[in-house]
């Protein structure tokens, strides 16, 4: 019985040091799991050079001043010459008007002498260039004196109005010259020219006058255009495309990932500076040109990351 029972022990015993051993290694999957994730990226390097800070504003095509045809006299339109959106110039005949009176009027004295030829129509012609904004009676009606019966645009004074929060009017003296994008793609060179004594309630926004070149006449009102408003510039700053800063969810904290070798990118806390449409001045800390920074493939790496670089 004793013998049986020292042969079961030590069959256990070999069984326990066997049973590890059929497990065999680790399959090559597990290993690569295993193994550091690398993640690819691409890198870009700080540039120094001029910046400026700008801000996108909107300006509208408007006439600063339009003239308002009246009826000289109380009578019926004969004929109206023009039509809503033409180009007249100063002195054109616009509408021809003749009065009831002087119809009668004009009949005696044709009568009494056939040499003179009395009419009876009235001419009402523009006192300025520009163009027909607006026509109020058509041929046949009966208008009063000082009846409206068109208005005209002057297409000298058209200028653009660009709508500036008034917290940013300080910035004007900066910028007396501005750029004008039109929807077409076409520049225009504005001139700041002066700004309206008053300020919309609501919007608290104050219109500001930039005057254009519009001598042939191909600027419609009401169109918009874009412009970039300059608040600060510099010379030697140093900066970074915007997809390379990182920030936390607030916007309260912002970083970067710096290669540190050729394979590993660690997470560098930054303060910014100024912003253009495309890139940020980086203040701290001091970056050289010869740094490099991830800027794709950056978003969600841990502090210290295992990264693989890819060329663009």
């Amino acid at each position: 019985m004793r013998n049986k029972t020292v042969l079961l022990t030590y069959s256990l015993l070999l069984f326990s040091f066997l049973l590890p051993s059929c497990h065999g290694k680790p399959s090559s999957d597990e290993e690569e799991q295993q193994q550091e994730t690398v993640t690819p990226v691409t890198v870009t390097q700080p540039v120094v050079g001029a910046m400026q800070e700008e801000i996108e504003l909107n300006a509208v095509a408007s006439f600063l001043q339009k003239n308002t045809i009246k009826a000289t006299t109380d009578g019926y339109l004969k004929s109206v010459n023009v039509v809503e959106g033409q180009k007249v110039a100063e002195g054109q005949t616009l509408f021809v008007l003749k009065g009831k009176e002087a119809e009668n009027l004009g009949a005696t004295i044709n009568n009494l002498d056939t040499a003179i030829h009395f009419t009876s129509q009235v001419k009402i012609t523009a006192n300025s260039g520009g163009f027909v904004a607006n026509i109020a009676h058509q041929t046949g009606d009966y208008v009063q004196e000082g009846d409206v019966l068109a208005e005209i645009s002057n297409a000298g004074s058209l200028v653009f109005l660009m709508q500036l929060p008034y917290e940013l009017t300080p910035y004007l003296s900066k910028n007396k010259t501005l750029d004008l994008e039109l929807p077409n793609g076409r520049v225009l060179k504005g001139t700041v020219s002066s700004a309206m004594p008053a300020v919309d309630p609501v919007s608290q926004t104050q219109s500001i006058v930039i005057k254009v070149n519009n001598s042939d006449g191909t600027i419609p009102e009401n169109l918009i255009a874009k412009l970039r408003l300059i608040k600060n510039m510099k010379n030697n700053a140093v900066s970074l495309p915007k997809e390379a800063v990182l920030a936390d969810e607030t916007q309260e904290h912002f970083w970067i990932m710096k290669m540190m070798d050729e394979e590993t990118a660690v997470k560098i806390p930054i303060e910014k500076g100024i912003e253009s449409a495309k890139r940020i001045e980086i203040l701290s800390p001091k970056f050289s040109p010869d740094d490099t920074i991830l800027v794709t493939g950056n978003y969600g790496l841990p502090d210290t990351a295992k990264v693989v670089i890819n060329e663009l």
